[in-house]
């Protein structure tokens, strides 16, 4: 059903936390009916540096979140920006068609943390 790759992330997932002093956050999901993920980035020189989730969902978002991050990380901030759902569910070897939402997730909240960081460097 999950391809190696996909139970790899949900078994381990990397960047989970919070960052305190993030420069920018993203919440996709909804919490009352199921998946919800808050990603948190922190940007230098419009490179993300850092990148943190915290997610509550099935073995898909997990997976989807984690490896979010793993694309984001160290990327510019625009390239990060485009990171698309195919894209992650590309990089996890698929998912199933049933599953496949669980990408919207890590792209959405992605998208959102950008906007907030974009969003605050220029009111400064």
């Amino acid at each position: 059903m999950y391809s190696q790759i996909t139970m790899d992330h949900f078994q381990n997932p990397r960047n989970v936390g919070v960052i305190d002093d993030y420069d920018g956050m993203g919440i996709a999901g909804d919490p009352e009916c199921g998946d919800y993920l808050k990603i948190y980035i922190k940007v230098h020189n419009d490179f993300i540096k850092d990148i943190k989730f915290q997610v509550h969902g099935c073995c898909g978002a997990i997976a989807s979140s984690s490896m979010t991050t793993v694309l984001a990380k160290g990327k510019p901030v625009m390239a990060a920006y485009a990171i698309s759902e195919k894209n992650i569910i590309e990089s996890l070897g698929g998912l199933p068609p049933e599953k496949e939402h669980c990408s919207v997730l890590g792209s959405l909240a992605l998208k959102k943390a950008i906007v907030e960081y974009a969003r605050n460097r220029n009111n400064k």
